[in-house]
């Protein structure tokens, strides 16, 4: 059935740096990959990416979640699950965890609903393994404050917004630590890319 390997933190954690270096280094070897993201991933996905990134657009937490998770069930069910099916390694920039954490812990809705709500739209697939990059929230803004294309909706939420998604990540990571890997987000990105390719390179080993 392959493997799903997933990257989860706030923003500027260095989450996607990962997966382009993952991707990178699964280019030069034999196994079969797919690299996606969320929300995004499909072409009606990526059309409901530019509207939740949109910085002038009101949205309601209980419209941001169904959003998220209509752009889920469309990668779910075009990629993610053919290419397990086909027995390839799947490399997600997040998943139902970042639905969890943002629109649950710190949005504040009600997280049982919130996981109803993911699991429905995941079809119930949970990712073999989670790498959480944790960084503190200062490293955060100093990360985003030079971005050249300015800063999304999420990214120009207050400080005290992203505590609350690090802390909601941190309850996450507690509950399922045998899937979910925390690792220093402040760590040189080599030396991050290092673990996480043999964490990744074992896994697909084992499950081959």
């Amino acid at each position: 059935m392959g493997l799903f390997v997933t990257f989860e933190g706030i923003e500027g954690s260095g989450k996607s740096t990962q997966v382009k270096l993952l991707h990178d280094y699964l280019a030069t070897t034999s196994i079969p990959f797919v690299t996606t993201r969320e929300p995004g991933g499909t072409p009606i996905g990526e059309r409901l990416r530019e509207l939740l990134g949109d910085p002038h657009a009101n949205i309601s937490a209980e419209t941001e979640t169904l959003i998220f998770n209509a752009s889920r069930a469309q990668l779910v069910a075009d990629v993610i699950e053919p290419a397990l099916a086909a027995s390839k390694l799947v490399v997600c920039d997040r998943f139902w965890d970042a639905t969890l954490a943002y629109q649950g812990y710190a949005r504040g809705l009600n997280v049982e609903t919130v996981t109803r709500i993911t699991l429905f739209a995941a079809r119930d697939l949970s990712p073999d393994i989670t790498f959480l990059l944790d960084i503190p929230v200062s490293v955060l803004q100093e990360r985003i404050h030079g971005r050249r294309h300015g800063r999304d909706r999420m990214e120009r939420e207050q400080s005290t917004f992203h505590e609350k998604v690090s802390e909601g990540y941190r309850r996450l990571a507690q509950a399922e630590p045998e899937r979910i890997v925390v690792l220093d987000g402040t760590r040189p990105k080599e030396k991050l890319a290092d673990i996480i390719r043999d964490r990744v390179l074992s896994r697909w080993e084992a499950s081959v």
